[in-house]
């Protein structure tokens, strides 16, 4: 049973209910400062740390709690005769419960302004001493770090008169993870002021098991970022399916940023495959987007994972009879559709992200190589610029179509190029594009053209327009976009572009032949703009 509790934090919320509802138990309260004074003043007994070690607060409050008389009524193993002894000779009596948090250092460095001698002043000594000592003797001792366990621990006083060992391991756990994430900041910090040294600790906890790594043989698991919030698969909810594996996560948050970076005015759907996508688009309808992004690789699309903004409903979950995806992520499913997925396979993977489409995002990634660790911040926006640069302009009407393709561009593993096409007003379906080539010429001539036209050829015999597939053809490229992740170090791009009757291109330009690549453009009647924005991505 709780008899006597240690109170002493840096966050006031919700102390005075709780040391409230202690007293109800006759819990005998010792505390300090500013906690001592606002419980005093709330017509709460309070035993004060000075009257327990026999002296006083110094040094501006730095020395409080750091004594024998304190952490013996911790530390003490209630279950060692010898430990209980020594307190009784000492005087020592034991303390039950530890509530502490931290001075708020993190808040306090990231202001604007502040300065050394201000930063080492909310480097907390007692408080994380206070809490390690808890934490390492759970067994005897509640140590509760975090306002949001007090109801917790209230509950189970309330049923049972003590806090269960279960609870205490989890809130022991959630101390020495509170210290360990303190001192990390004080050393991230500490580190760039005093030795000039960058530093970064990375925290992940929550490790789950997955079905395997990129290949069977390879294990893999999943760490979470604690307190993570928004548009992330950590926060995804899994429906229905087998559990997923490294590749699906990857490829799932490939499908999630891809689609995130196109809004959410227009339902929206993209389609990826080895990390890239094989289909994006949007529509008027979530079947239509579907439908678009599909006809942008059908072949590739079988084994995809498929992700949209907006809720999955019925229409759109019966296109998707008799085609075989691995994984759908979405923000919400109509009870029909989920159904109608459900029972399409046992085997696929139903996930559901409300906050898809919250506009928090995350401002740095990440990347682990052997030894080491890359960080970059995250490629924000389309285009710095939009200049035209040959005689032949780019019709503004198409500018909304170029912004699209670029998204798709910047998704796609470099060297990428893609193709995008209109299909009719207002919804645009990425036709075709070519990733990861060592040159760019072979991304557009061996992939991305060629793609094209066998996703043409497809739209054109379920479509039956009235012309030769020829002139079909020669239709549709005249009309697309075609976008390049970076810029044309010769002009050879923009030849076998036109040869498939591609006449307006994106590039973000900067190569010492621009001069070059502008005249070959002008020459053969293409529009050419320059955004200055490059959009590798490996």
């Amino acid at each position: 049973m709780v008899k006597r509790a240690l109170l002493s934090v840096s966050d006031k919320e919700g102390i005075v209910e709780f040391a409230h509802e202690l007293s109800k138990f006759g819990v005998e309260i010792i505390s300090t400062g500013g906690t001592g004074r606002i419980l005093q003043e709330n017509g709460i007994e309070v035993t004060d740390v000075s009257e327990i070690t026999n002296f006083p607060e110094m040094m501006e409050g730095r020395i409080k709690t750091l004594h024998p008389m304190i952490h013996g009524g911790v530390l003490c193993l209630r279950e060692n005769s010898n430990h209980i002894e020594e307190a009784k000779m000492a005087n020592i009596k034991l303390i039950d419960m530890v509530v502490v948090n931290l001075y708020p250092f993190e808040v306090t460095v990231s202001k604007d302004g502040v300065n050394l001698d201000e930063a080492i002043e909310y480097i907390d000594i007692g408080g994380p001493t206070l809490l390690r000592s808890a934490a390492k003797n759970y067994q005897s001792v509640a140590v509760i770090s975090d306002p949001n366990d007090y109801g917790t621990v209230l509950k189970e006083m309330r049923s049972s008169g003590i806090v269960s060992d279960k609870t205490k391991k989890h809130l022991a756990v959630k101390a020495f993870r509170h210290t360990a994430n303190y001192d990390s900041a004080i050393d991230t910090y500490l580190s760039k002021e005093l030795l000039d040294e960058e530093v970064i600790r990375l925290n992940f906890t929550q490790g789950r098991q997955l079905r395997y790594g990129e290949n069977w043989h390879q294990n893999a698991t999943f760490y979470k970022e604690p307190d993570v919030t928004g548009p992330s698969l950590a926060n995804t909810k899994q429906l229905h399916g087998k559990a997923l594996s490294y590749n699906n996560y990857v490829d799932a948050d490939n499908a999630l940023q891809t689609v995130k970076q196109l809004g959410n005015e227009k339902p929206s759907v993209a389609i990826v495959k080895h990390n890239n996508p094989c289909g994006l688009a949007t529509g008027d309808s979530l079947n239509d987007a579907l439908r678009a992004a599909w006809d942008g690789d059908p072949i590739s699309a079988f084994g995809s994972i498929i992700c949209t903004n907006t809720t999955f409903d019925l229409e759109t979950a019966q296109f998707l009879k008799g085609k075989f995806v691995e994984l759908v992520l979405a923000p919400d499913y109509e009870p029909e559709a989920l159904e109608f997925l459900k029972n399409k396979s046992d085997n696929i993977r139903i996930l559901e992200l409300p906050e898809l489409n919250d506009k928090s995002n995350i401002d740095y990634t990440y990347k682990y190589i052997t030894g080491g660790l890359l960080k970059q911040s995250k490629d924000v926006g389309t285009h710095k610029k939009w200049e035209c640069v040959t005689e032949t302009p780019f019709p503004e009407n198409k500018k909304p179509l170029g912004e699209f393709c670029i998204n798709a561009c910047k998704s796609t593993k470099s060297n990428a190029v893609t193709l995008a096409y209109e299909y009719k007003e207002g919804c645009y379906m990425m036709l075709a594009m070519g990733a990861g080539q060592p040159n760019r010429v072979d991304s557009i001539r061996k992939l991305a053209a060629t793609k094209a036209r066998e996703n043409l050829q497809v739209i054109y015999e379920r479509e039956n327009p009235d012309m030769d597939f020829e002139k079909y053809c020669e239709q549709v490229m005249s009309n697309c976009v075609m976008a390049s992740d970076a810029f044309f170090p010769f002009d050879d791009s923009v030849i076998h572009a036109n040869e498939y009757n591609i006449k307006y291109i994106l590039s973000p330009g900067g190569s010492i032949r621009d001069n070059e690549v502008i005249d070959t453009a002008n020459r053969l009647g293409i529009s050419l703009v320059f955004t200055e924005m490059r959009h590798f991505l490996h």
